[in-house]
Formats: C-alpha cells, sequence, structure tokens
C-alpha cells in the first residue's frame, strides 16, 4: 500500500469520484489488517483522518456510495475458521472527536428522551471484542465479532481459559448474552515480549495485537499461559428475567462474578458528561491496561430500543477518541549505539514522562541529519509522544526553553563501543563502524545469525550473548559451535544458566548446526541485501556457499532480482579477508555450505508468487517449495512486481492488496496445472 503521507495527498486530488473509490481501497485494506490479521500498520489517528474525510464524501454525495465502503460494515469478514452466526449484532460505535461533537450527542438524546435522560460514561478498552453466551448459567459459546452483523470465530476453547471467564453463573437466567472486551494488562504483555525475546521470537507491537492473537491460538495451553483478561460491557440479550437500566444489568453479572467495566460516570448534563470523559482521560496513565477512548451510552434499556441502531451504529451510544498524548520533557543526554552492521544510532534519553500509560525516558533520533533539521541540543525541551500508542518519536523541540550554554548535538566521530573512527558513505545520513571485531557489531551480528529466520537456535537470547560476548567465549559467530568445548566453564559460572539450562542450549546449537539448510545459513551472514528470499536464489543458482563466494560481479548479477550493487556489495563482502577466515571456520565446524541436490524446473522461470490463506492439500512451505523447484520466486509480500497471488481459505490482507493491484490470482489447482509435477527432488 501507499504511505500513510501518500494516503493523505488523497484529499487534494481534483477527481472526487477518484478520490473516493481510492480512500474505499486504502482503508478496506487497513481494516483487513487491524481486524484480521492482528497487525496494524497505521496509527488510528492517521485512520480516523482518511476515514472523516470518506464519511465527508459521502455525506455530500450520496449518490457515490458502494457496497464495499468501509461505512457499511461494522467490523470485518469473520475468519474462515469455525464460525457461529450472531443472535444480535455485535456493533461498533461512532467516533467523535470534539467536546462539541459529544455536547450534540447529548442535546439530540436529552431532547428526544426528555432531560431526565441518563447516560453512563465509561472506559472503551484497547482489545477485542467476544460475546459469551449462558444457557441456564451454563457458557455455552464464545464468539469474536467477526464481521459485527452476522457471523463471528467460535472461540469457545480459549475463552474456558480466560481467567474473568466465568464457566458458570451461580444465579442463572434461562438465557444470557453478555459481550466484553478481552484485554491483556500492560505487566502479562511485558512478560509475553521479554519471553518471546529470550526464545528468539517475533514480539508483538502492542497489548492488543497478543490478546487478538492469542485468542486465536490452537494451543489452549498458549492462551492460558499468557494470561488474558476480559471486561464485559453490555447485556445483549437476555430471557428468564428484565433488566430496567444497563447498571442493572452489571448488578446481575457481578452477583455471578462477572468482571465488568470497573471505571464509569452517571452523568445528567453535556457538562457532567465531558467532565467523566476529562476524568478517565486523565486516569489513562494509571491504569493497568490501555484504553482507546470513552463511550457514552444511555443507561434506560426501553430508551435504548426506541432508537435503535443504523447499519453500522447503534443510536444511543458514542465514543469519544482522544488526541494523541503529547508531553514536554528535557533533553539529558543522547546515548550512540552502534548495531549488527555497524550503524551508529543516536538515542534521545530525556527525563521519563508518563505517555499512554507506560513510562518513557528514549526515542531514536535517527541520524545527525535530524539532528540538524530539529535543532536539538542537550538540556532542550522536547516534545515527545507515542507513535500508534506505541513507538516513542521526538515531535519538536521548544526553542524559547533553550538554555543559555546551549550547543548543538554532533555525533562523535569514534565509534562508542569500540573507539574506530567512524565513516559516512556516500550520499548516506548514517554512520557506520568499520571494524569487523566491534563488540558492539559482534553481538548484534550473532543475534542475527541466532536468530528464527537463520540458525533459529531456541533460547539464545540477548543477554546471553552478551555475557558471553563480555566474557571473550563469543567473538565472531563461529565461536558458537566451540561452546559445548568449554561447557563445564559456563556452568560454573553461570553465564548461561545452571547445568539443565547450558545443556538445553548447547543441544539446540547441535540441531541448528545439523539440520539449518545452506540458504539459512548464508541469510544470516550480515551480507548487505541478501536476505532469506535473496540467499535461496543465489544457492538454487550456485549450489553451494563456496562457489558463491567465488563468483564475480558479472556471475552474481545473472541471479533472480540481483543488481549490479547488490553482486558488487556480496563480492566485496567475501573479498575480506577475515570473512574468508571466519567462512573456512564455519566449514571446519561442520556448518551446512552445500545445497541440497534439486533438479529445477523451468515452467515457472522469472515469475514471482505470494502464497495467502490455507490451501485444500499443501501447506504454504510445500506450496513454496514447488514453485521454486519450478524456477520461480516466493515473495513475502504482495507488490506491483508479484506475477501471481495463490489464494487460499482464510486469505487476509494481501488478497486486498493483490485485488487493488490487479495482480492475477490463482488457487492451489491452477498451480498445480502451471507446474504439472515438474521439478522433483532427486531419489
Amino acid at each position: 500500500m501507499k504511505d500513510i503521507e501518500g494516503q493523505l495527498n488523497l484529499f487534494a486530488e481534483p477527481d472526487l469520484e477518484q478520490e473516493y473509490r481510492e480512500l474505499v481501497k486504502t482503508l478496506n485494506y487497513h481494516c483487513e489488517r487491524y481486524y484480521n490479521d492482528d497487525e496494524p500498520e497505521i496509527s488510528d489517528l492517521e485512520y480516523d483522518t482518511m476515514n472523516q474525510r470518506l464519511k465527508q464524501i459521502e455525506k455530500e454525495h450520496p449518490e457515490m456510495i458502494t457496497e464495499d465502503s468501509p461505512s457499511r460494515r461494522v467490523g470485518w469478514k469473520a475468519l474462515k475458521g469455525v464460525t457461529v452466526k450472531h443472535n444480535v449484532p455485535m456493533l461498533s460505535l461512532q467516533d467523535v472527536f470534539s467536546r462539541e461533537e459529544v455536547d450534540a450527542f447529548v442535546d439530540d438524546l436529552r431532547e428526544t428522551l426528555g432531560e431526565d435522560t441518563e447516560f453512563l460514561v465509561e472506559t472503551k478498552i484497547d482489545g477485542l471484542s467476544m460475546a459469551l453466551r449462558y444457557e441456564n448459567g451454563d457458557l455455552t459459546l464464545a464468539v469474536t465479532r467477526g464481521d459485527g452483523i452476522t457471523e463471528g470465530e467460535d472461540v469457545t476453547m480459549n475463552a474456558k481459559v480466560i481467567k474473568d471467564v466465568v464457566k458458570k453463573m451461580p444465579h442463572p437466567v434461562e438465557y444470557i448474552e453478555i459481550r466484553g472486551e478481552v484485554y491483556m494488562t500492560r505487566a502479562a504483555f511485558e512478560r509475553v515480549n521479554n519471553e518471546a525475546e529470550e526464545q528468539g521470537a517475533k514480539v508483538f507491537a502492542n497489548p492488543r495485537n497478543c490478546a487478538a492473537g492469542t485468542l486465536r491460538q490452537q494451543d489452549t495451553r498458549i492462551t492460558k499461559h499468557r494470561d488474558l483478561s476480559l471486561f464485559i460491557f453490555n447485556v445483549q440479550e437476555v430471557r428468564g428475567t428484565e433488566f430496567k437500566t444497563h447498571t442493572d444489568g452489571y448488578e446481575f453479572l457481578r452477583s455471578n462474578g462477572v468482571k465488568v467495566i470497573d471505571l464509569y460516570y452517571k452523568c445528567k448534563t453535556k457538562d457532567e458528561v465531558w467532565e467523566a470523559i476529562q476524568k478517565i482521560g486523565e486516569a489513562r496513565g494509571d491504569l493497568p491496561y490501555d484504553i482507546d477512548g470513552a463511550v457514552v451510552k444511555l443507561n434506560n434499556i426501553k430508551d435504548r430500543e426506541k432508537l435503535g441502531a443504523t447499519i453500522k451504529f447503534p443510536r444511543w451510544a458514542i465514543a469519544y477518541k482522544y488526541p494523541p498524548e503529547e508531553k514536554e520533557t528535557k533533553l539529558l543526554s543522547v546515548e550512540v549505539n552502534t548495531g549488527r552492521t555497524g550503524r551508529v544510532t543516536p538515542v534521545a534519553v530525556f527525563e521519563p514522562v508518563s505517555l499512554c500509560g507506560t513510562m518513557v525516558s528514549r526515542a531514536t533520533l535517527h541520524n545527525q541529519n535530524f539532528i540538524d533539521e530539529m535543532d536539538i541540543g542537550i538540556g532542550d525541551t522536547l516534545v515527545v509522544f507515542k507513535s500508534g500508542e506505541i513507538i516513542p518519536k521526538v515531535k519538536c523541540v521548544v526553542k524559547e526553553k533553550r538554555p543559555a550554554d546551549w550547543e548543538r548535538y554532533v555525533i562523535p566521530d569514534s565509534c562508542p563501543v569500540c573507539g574506530h573512527k567512524l565513516s559516512r558513505e556516500k550520499d548516506a545520513a548514517d554512520l557506520k563502524c568499520v571494524n569487523p571485531a566491534c563488540p558492539g557489531t559482534v553481538v548484534n551480528r550473532i543475534l542475527n545469525f541466532v536468530s528464527r529466520d537463520s540458525m533459529n537456535i531456541k533460547g539464545f537470547g540477548y543477554e546471553y550473548v552478551k555475557a558471553l560476548v563480555e566474557n571473550g567465549y563469543l567473538k565472531d559467530i563461529s565461536d558458537i559451535f566451540t561452546l559445548g568445548s568449554v561447557r563445564d566453564e559456563l556452568v560454573e559460572k553461570g553465564l548461561i544458566g545452571k547445568e539443565k539450562n547450558t545443556d538445553k542450549l548447547l543441544a539446540s546449537i547441535e540441531t541448528a548446526k545439523n539440520e539449518t539448510p545452506a540458504d539459512k545459513v548464508l541469510s544470516g551472514l550480515g551480507i548487505p541485501n541478501v536476505g532469506k528470499a535473496t540467499a535461496k536464489e543465489l544457492m538454487r543458482y550456485f549450489g553451494s556457499v563456496d562457489k558463491i563466494m567465488e563468483a564475480s560481479v558479472e556471475e552474481l548479477v545473472k541471479v533472480g532480482d540481483i543488481g549490479e550493487i547488490s553482486a558488487a556489495g556480496i563480492r566485496e563482502f567475501f573479498d575480506d579477508d577475515e570473512t574468508r577466515a571466519l567462512m573456512e571456520r564455519l566449514k571446519a565446524c561442520g556448518v551446512k555450505f552445500e545445497g541440497e541436490n534439486v533438479n529445477i524446473g523451468s515452467k515457472l522461470q522469472g515469475l514471482s508468487f505470494c502464497i495467502t490463506g490455507t490451501l485444500p492439500t499443501l501447506s504454504r512451505n510445500e506450496a513454496a517449495d514447488l514453485i521454486e523447484r519450478n524456477g520461480g520466486k516466493v515473495v513475502s509480500s504482495v507488490s506491483s512486481r508479484t506475477d501471481y497471488l495463490v489464494e487460499g481459505e482464510a486469505a487476509g490482507s494481501k488478497a486486498v492488496k493483490a485485488r487493488t493491484l490487479g495482480i492475477k490470482i490463482i488457487n492451489e489447482e491452477e498451480l498445480l496445472a502451471m507446474t504439472e509435477n515438474e521439478g522433483s527432488k532427486d531419489e
């Protein structure tokens, strides 16, 4: 998709119909990323800005409205797992962003229903919506929002291991369906990500993504371990009793041990409503979980029934969205770090401030160009915020508060780790340490080599690598495979835990050495512009790491998408004497340098494929292997250069993007027909 700046520039295009069509496509793509993939690419503010523009066009030109407009949907299509029909729609709420909009909502309802109308203002939990159905007190079903109207995904087994989900109500009624938000506390989220980092696994971007992914886990043990939480915020349907007000429903649920929203205010006037919104906003930082707004809703159930709902929203409730939180803070120092490639990154260290519920004290300053453009110096007052309520960033400098002895910060010309003089490539903004023995680059190079995408050595996290480097046991990646010879020393010093933990890690290293294919070894070396896909292409073309090491630039450019710059970078990497010595050590340790003996067909030569969803008979790895054995290339994401998208069940955002770009979409049967069993392995 286009970057967000490009998306917002759509508003300036003169062709209104074209602008509208582009907005629909763009918003649908981001809906898919948010609701089904749990991997949003833009912040809520950026999405809301585009969505407001869409609504403006639709209001002024209703004749333009199309069936696929996101304004006509509640959530998104249900994932193609086990789906369940909704008895009551799980509608979303109309978002508002100003006091004027809140006042108008309250005034309209008071005018319609009377001055004694009572409102509730409560926290809007940032999580995943789920409905629970109970029959005679027994939990019989848990279902996600899905499309919000017709169906959602059955998540009953996972719901039953969430600590806040009551399995049996002690004071039952004939039938009740309740709706709540599954979320993750910040403490639980931090623990899950810490464990992931230690295991070299992918970390989650935020608690909501983690909660959503966890609720859809196939292994309920993982769901239970991750410690999800639940707040109930509505009674959807009830038989066997009746509630006059929303708070009556809350009291009934509390009597049955159900955890309901615990921060809410009863209000009658618009001033009281706004004051409650402000109170919740001020309390955000003290809550142990994230909220993404405040909900204003009617308390009286009969009044709700009178007002009803639109195709998407109930008319009796709105969601106020708080503006992005910004704080002023003082820049105390700049910390300079050296990464895997030698790139030196300055990091602002400032007085700790609370943003979106967490204390932050650091943010990247990118490079000297950024520092110069922002005009940043030690002692400056910075305005900081969280991008997408996740990543701390520096917005600007408050120059009026600048100290008298101020000087613009300049990154030192020597590496902060090894002291080697830094260099700057022509036309590049980044400074780099080119010392191959620099401990800063060594730690990060080793972490890259042991990661899941390369050697996949489980349990080899940052703290262990750092300790082994600092104590002289790891000087480069080849030393990983000699740790077994100093096993007793490691146990005695406790550098990677006690005896059991040390033996477990050493066994993982041995397994990785024997089982990791040569293309993954190659991708973990840190060669410029050589990732997983390029490493596979190189191994397929040359057959061994040794041959790649000897290949000329002219030979390298014959491989796939490798251009002259990448080819020159590969050649330069292997021309280095220290690199060649390292490769000899790796080979002597028994790391695989030879590719598998595979006959490559040519039916898909020059074509690139992306795979999405669940295929009928092939796993994704099997489909990728089939494509590659027939000369094709498998890419991880859809772009204008992708030739085919292989689509299975539960296809997500890739299918949306492929249709937007006009890329040909095929199924498994069509893929098999294109290959006709060509490109099989030698027996």
